[in-house]
């Protein structure tokens, strides 16, 4: 801390990027703002064709992965690649290919993911997950099944996982971690993607959290954050996308709302060791822990 301003690592723990849209740019933005790290999720393609096959998802990763080197090359940021299959994507997938197969092929892109995890070059599987929308029981179940077997997956590869899941309160929380016990993955390895700002335990129930750092979050954090025993981070969940140019938050957001806890929290008379071993934690401790390395 340098008079009140957090001056360490900045870390945006999800966002996007796209060649067809602002790709660099959007990293310039973030590094102009103060950034210093993002963790890049894998983006399926949903104005083209989806994969249908292994071959499709080698070359989807690849992108994903050439743009993560492409914009360490040109900002010298850390760059920690997120990579796995959308459950979107799944559920697009079961019309055409149907259940049986779209869930087959599901999980041999997850298998691919973990063995890109393993090489060293992603560190985390995502985003996975769920539908965040309604569908029929019978995909709600399929959905469900295929989470479970996929955290088994993730427990066994020693990985963690960023979830895609609905945005049901604390219930989600909980139903979520009740599928982290039963296939053996740690909940402090689940990290609840676009997660409400709510770190406290009796809402996250043990699981991690990279929160969408929008209006309002930044009371709510100050509120709760000394009552979590789980990690968390801030997020964007910026998209990269010029079909939805504000459905979700801005490269500049988190090194923003960074500053802007700091001060929250100084005012609510913690001191400036406690804000800076905060900070240190949500920006670098703890993504250490759920990423390996950056």
């Amino acid at each position: 801390m340098l008079d009140g301003r957090w001056t360490g690592p900045i870390l945006d723990q999800h966002i996007h990027l796209d060649r067809s849209n602002r790709f660099l740019d959007a990293v310039a933005e973030f590094v102009g703002a103060g950034g210093t790290g993002i963790m890049l999720v894998h983006k399926p393609s949903f104005s083209s064709a989806l994969p249908t096959d292994l071959d499709g998802y080698r070359a989807a990763y690849s992108e994903t992965l050439e743009m993560a080197e492409e914009a360490r090359a040109a900002f010298g940021i850390g760059v920690g690649v997120v990579l796995g299959p959308h459950p979107v994507a799944w559920e697009h997938q079961t019309e055409p290919l149907g259940l049986e197969r779209a869930t087959e092929l599901h999980l041999e892109a997850v298998g691919l993911a973990l063995d890109h995890i393993d090489a060293g070059d992603a560190v985390c599987l995502g985003e996975v997950g769920r539908p965040h929308y309604p569908v029929s029981d019978e995909t709600w179940s399929a959905a469900n099944d295929m989470l479970r077997e996929i955290m088994a997956l993730a427990a066994g590869a020693g990985t963690s996982i960023q979830l895609h899941v609905e945005d049901n309160g604390e219930k989600t929380c909980r139903n979520l971690a009740a599928l982290c016990d039963e296939a053996g993955l740690a909940r402090d390895r689940a990290i609840r993607h676009y997660a409400p700002a709510d770190v406290g335990t009796d809402f996250t129930h043990g699981l991690a959290a990279t929160v969408s750092v929008g209006r309002g979050s930044v009371e709510t954090l100050t509120e709760t954050t000394a009552n979590a025993n789980a990690p968390w981070g801030m997020e964007t969940d910026f998209l990269d996308d010029p079909r939805r140019p504000g459905a979700v938050l801005g490269p500049k957001t988190v090194p923003k709302r960074t500053q802007q806890l700091c001060a929250a929290l100084l005012a609510a008379d913690w001191d400036e060791d406690e804000v800076s071993g905060l900070m240190s934690s949500i920006h670098s401790d703890w993504p250490t822990q759920l990423y390996s390395t950056l």
